[in-house]
């Protein structure tokens, strides 16, 4: 029995040290575990702080981009307002700005008139090589009032015979209306009188169209090409004050009209402006289409001072053309910028009337 109890307790004392080594050996371990996860933490603790230097780096870089984009955004707003045709560089025509600029787009720039008068006008970059200035337009604001306050273009004090020439806005240096209301009112900026040009460019826009789509509303756009305005002082004020004056009794319709210059359609065609003629006009054969002419005279020797697209060979000549002195003999109801174009009712297309597209439309004159 003793023996057993021996060998018992011999193989106890070996489970013990067997625990015992194996306490050490997972006490041993832990120590291991603790120290690598130390180590982790030093690591980890060394990356967070890496993550705080980039993120800060990162800042800087941001801060330094931001800093870079709003000087180049300065530099470039610098730049476009010191441009060839901005309000601190204004140039002397569009023709200017897309000689210097020939990227230059159609648009609104600045310009400077021979005086030293600031305006901003419309420029076409693109027609035929670009560079036509805006310098006026023609609006009928009430066809039912003949020759009043908004009738600049003929007379806005009635139909007068103490007024034979009108308000005179052909050939005199007055200026009224803005760009960006040229389809709303009547217009006339000082490249009107101060533009040395060769040709002009005519628009028929609807009324009421802004400014960006003046060109693209347009349902008449041509152009002379012949260069005609040098031999008139280069400019239709020139033409109208030295050559041609606007103003009743002045001339007869069978022997003192002023020139007829042939045109080149951009929009439109001889057709079109046939077709928008008053129906006694085409049937009596009174207007040729395909040109425009300047200062033409009716059967009772008043004057109108143009004809959009044609070459007026008739007696009735108010019932086409536009503007003009500020006495008609025949009848008041033809006075006014848009003259007798409501003969037979307005916007009726019957007679002698014009249609409504016409009526309601502005006549623009572009230089170049």
């Amino acid at each position: 029995d003793f023996a057993d109890l021996q060998k018992t307790v011999l193989a106890q004392q070996v489970q013990i040290t067997t625990c015992m080594e194996a306490q050490a050996n997972l006490t041993s371990e832990h120590l291991n575990l603790a120290l690598e996860l130390e180590r982790e933490k030093s690591r980890a603790a060394g990356l967070e702080t890496q993550v705080l230097n980039l993120t800060y780096i990162v800042y800087s870089l941001e801060n330094r981009l931001s800093q870079m984009q709003a000087s180049l955004v300065t530099s470039q707003s610098l730049a476009d307002e010191s441009s060839l045709g901005s309000q601190l560089n204004p140039a002397s025509s569009c023709l200017h700005i897309k000689q210097t600029s020939p990227s230059s787009q159609d648009g609104a720039y600045f310009l400077i008139g021979k005086d030293g008068t600031i305006y901003q006008t419309y420029c076409d970059m693109t027609t035929a090589g670009g560079g036509w200035t805006l310098v006026s337009s023609v609006h009928e604001d009430d066809m039912y009032g003949k020759c009043t306050a908004g009738d600049r273009w003929s007379s806005t004090r009635g139909n007068n015979i103490n007024y034979p020439g009108g308000d005179g806005n052909w050939a005199n240096v007055h200026t009224f209306g803005s760009m960006g209301s040229a389809t709303t009112d009547d217009y006339k900026n000082p490249g009107y009188f101060s533009i040395d040009a060769t040709n002009v460019m005519l628009w028929h826009v609807p009324n009421n169209v802004p400014a960006e789509g003046y060109k693209t509303a347009a349902y008449l756009r041509y152009r002379t090409s012949n260069g005609f305005l040098e031999q008139y002082g280069g400019n239709l004020y020139s033409l109208f004050k030295d050559h041609f004056p606007i103003g009743y009794n002045l001339g007869t319709y069978t022997h003192d009209n002023g020139p007829a210059i042939p045109i080149v359609y951009e929009q439109g065609s001889d057709h079109l402006v046939q077709s928008l003629l008053p129906p006694n006009i085409v049937s009596r054969n009174e207007a040729i289409p395909g040109f425009v002419q300047f200062r033409v005279f009716n059967y009772e020797n008043s004057c109108t001072a143009v004809c959009p697209g044609v070459n007026f060979v008739g007696r009735n000549a108010e019932q086409v053309c536009i503007g003009g002195g500020g006495y008609w003999a025949e009848h008041p109801r033809q006075c006014g910028d848009y003259l007798g174009k409501d003969w037979d009712g307005y916007g009726t297309g019957v007679g002698w009337s014009s249609n409504q597209l016409v009526t309601e439309s502005v006549v623009m004159f572009f230089y170049r």
